[in-house]
């Protein structure tokens, strides 16, 4: 019997085995499961938050590398608007000159008038009396019948007033000189 018991109890000492190892064979893969649930589980909050993250760094990227597109493109933009700024700076420059032209002509007339007017001829002729006749008033008759034929042949009215002013001017210089 000694032989018999230790049969037995060597058979039920592997069928114990073998139904631990066929157990473990079958609750294995779902401890495993297991262990990837609790794994995912774990890590995904962040996983997640991670890719959102990247996400919107992928987007804010994005966005500026359009920015930096557009701004390669102005400043090649401005690139090639070198001769437009040189044309501004000559038509300025030469605007410039003419200012000062005119300038230089105002003062030279404003001179002339000024020695003009301080000449000696005209203080001397101011002391003199010459009795020349009065002359009639055409400027009413000859301003009217003038304006009336300018009108009629131009169509603007500038030459008409400087002919105006003309006579008018033509009548002060007389009174003036007596």
């Amino acid at each position: 019997m000694s032989q018999g018991t230790e049969l037995n109890f060597k058979t039920k000492k592997s069928s114990e085995k073998i139904s631990e190892n066929i157990h473990i064979f079958a609750n294995d893969p779902s401890l495993a499961f297991f262990r990837i649930q609790e794994h995912v589980r774990k890590v995904l909050p962040a996983i997640l938050e991670k890719r959102t993250e990247v996400l919107t760094l992928q987007n804010n990227l994005q966005g500026h590398c359009y920015d930096m597109e557009y701004g390669v493109q102005a400043l090649k933009s401005i690139e090639n608007s070198k001769q437009i700024f040189q044309n501004i700076q000559e038509i300025t420059k030469t605007s410039i000159f003419l200012k000062q032209q005119l300038q230089y002509v105002e003062n030279r007339n404003k001179t002339k008038k000024d020695s003009s007017r301080n000449s000696v001829y005209k203080r001397f002729s101011a002391h003199l009396t010459i009795d020349l006749p009065e002359l009639p008033d055409f400027s009413s008759h000859f301003g009217r019948e003038s304006t009336h034929r300018l009108e009629s042949t131009t169509p603007g009215r500038t030459e008409a007033a400087s002919i105006q002013g003309s006579l008018t001017e033509l009548q002060r210089s007389h009174t003036t000189l007596h």
